[in-house]
């Protein structure tokens, strides 16, 4: 319990969900990397993996893009079936309907550059987390807000600028 998990960098985790979450199809490697079975997924929100490492207001801003249409990266700790975890960098994308509304988002996650995690991921989390304890998701938001001020970055620029 507690393993870091790892998964050739040449591989994607795919997955699908429905305009609310719950994951419609996911990939033999999602399966396999996750520790459940294709029916312990499908119909289950995607949260079913979420690790208590990641920051809250890292899936706010994922799901807020992703509400306004856009696309989103993000880097993300996984909690398996079995309680080890594993990181992954995500690309989500929204698909519209025929009614232009969310019909689902398209998920391709590859194995992030570990030296990166280490170095500037995992302890930027660690302050997201800090800020959450003592003053919630909104002192969460105000730091991220900030750290990208000070920088003049961008949250997509700041992902990738490691």
């Amino acid at each position: 319990m507690n393993n870091e998990i790892f998964f050739p960098e040449n591989e994607f985790i795919i997955s699908k969900t429905d305009a609310k979450g719950k994951i419609t199809y996911c990939n033999e490697l999602f399966i396999n990397v996750s520790g459940y079975d294709t029916k312990e997924l499908i119909e289950k929100p995607h949260s079913i993996l979420r690790h208590q490492d990641m920051p809250k207001v890292i899936f706010k801003k994922l799901w807020d893009d992703l509400q306004k249409g856009h696309e989103v990266f993000a880097y993300v700790k996984n909690k398996t079936k079995h309680g080890d975890y594993y990181w992954v960098l995500a690309f989500v994308t929204p698909s519209h309907g025929a009614n232009k509304q969310f019909a689902e988002y398209f998920s391709v996650r590859r194995a992030p550059n570990k030296d990166t995690v280490r170095n500037f991921i995992e302890p930027l989390y660690r302050d997201l987390l800090q800020q959450e304890r003592t003053g919630g998701i909104s002192a969460s938001a105000r730091y991220l807000e900030d750290l990208l001020k000070q920088k003049g970055l961008t949250y997509e620029q700041f992902i990738f600028s490691f």
